[in-house]
């Protein structure tokens, strides 16, 4: 009992550090849906892994990748509403990952733990996989942390300051699909964006500063995952829904704190 939970702490520890200043991006790019479709996409990862016999948290990650490559060609250039692409997109990665799962009769999937997370499932591979992805995120997000805050801001005068726009987005959507690919093990298909916006939600409330606000939704979606954990085990409830339950309480925690400027 105590190692896994101390395996699934280590997990959900490591996917905070990354998923709060990535989530912070989320909230003030408000691209919370662009991630929910992002999301969707990756069980036709976990599909392609079975079907290739590969590993999975890798297919996971390039679907993931050329995913949000396709979304932002598409958003771009597609004269459709940007909400309703997304939903076309996601809807139909999803529906595809599901068919495919259907062609697999020689592996029994778990399709509950990949639609809705298996934290307690975790081993010493998946934290290596969880920590290593959150590792390169950080010192990717470190380096173009400026430039990405003024394409943020007010795109148009970050490119008359000379920053490539168009690289930083891109950027940022891959950024975005590597935690996606890194959190799913963890929450799920279904979850994932939430626990990337709440507690970056919850931070903004109470942060003076983009960089205080990234520090505080990675503190935020750490005690999340402790106290998701915690109450999963010991009310027996499903370990990713908890999390994120968790991350809501917060949230609504911090509507009723004093709001800083």
């Amino acid at each position: 009992m105590d190692d896994f939970l101390v395996r699934a702490g280590m997990a959900g520890i490591g996917l905070a550090l990354i998923a709060g200043p990535l989530g912070s991006f989320v909230v003030w790019r408000r691209m919370a849906f662009f991630g929910d479709a992002l999301a969707h996409s990756a069980l036709l990862g976990v599909a392609l892994g079975f079907l290739l016999r590969v590993e999975t948290n890798l297919t996971i990650a390039g679907i993931c990748v050329a995913f949000a490559a396709v979304l932002t060609a598409l958003l771009s250039r597609a004269r459709l509403a940007p909400d309703t692409l997304l939903s076309i997109c996601a809807f139909t990665a999803l529906s595809a990952g599901l068919v495919a799962l259907s062609f697999i009769e020689t592996v029994r999937v778990d399709l509950m733990a990949y639609l809705f997370g298996d934290i307690l499932a975790v081993g010493p591979a998946d934290i290596a996989w969880i920590w290593g992805g959150a590792a390169v995120g950080l010192v990717v997000l470190k380096l173009l942390w400026r430039p990405l805050l003024s394409v943020t801001v007010h795109a148009d005068l970050a490119a008359v300051e000379g920053v490539n726009v168009g690289a930083m987005r891109l950027a940022f959507v891959l950024l975005l699909a590597l935690v996606v690919a890194v959190a799913m093990k963890i929450v799920g298909v279904l979850l994932v964006t939430a626990l990337m916006v709440m507690p970056a939600a919850a931070a903004r409330r109470l942060a003076r500063s983009p960089e205080s606000m990234a520090a505080i939704a990675s503190a935020v979606g750490a005690l999340s995952c402790v106290a998701g954990l915690v109450s999963s085990a010991e009310f027996d409830t499903p370990s990713g829904p908890s999390v994120v339950l968790a991350a809501a309480a917060f949230f609504a925690l911090s509507l009723v704190l004093p709001l800083r400027r």
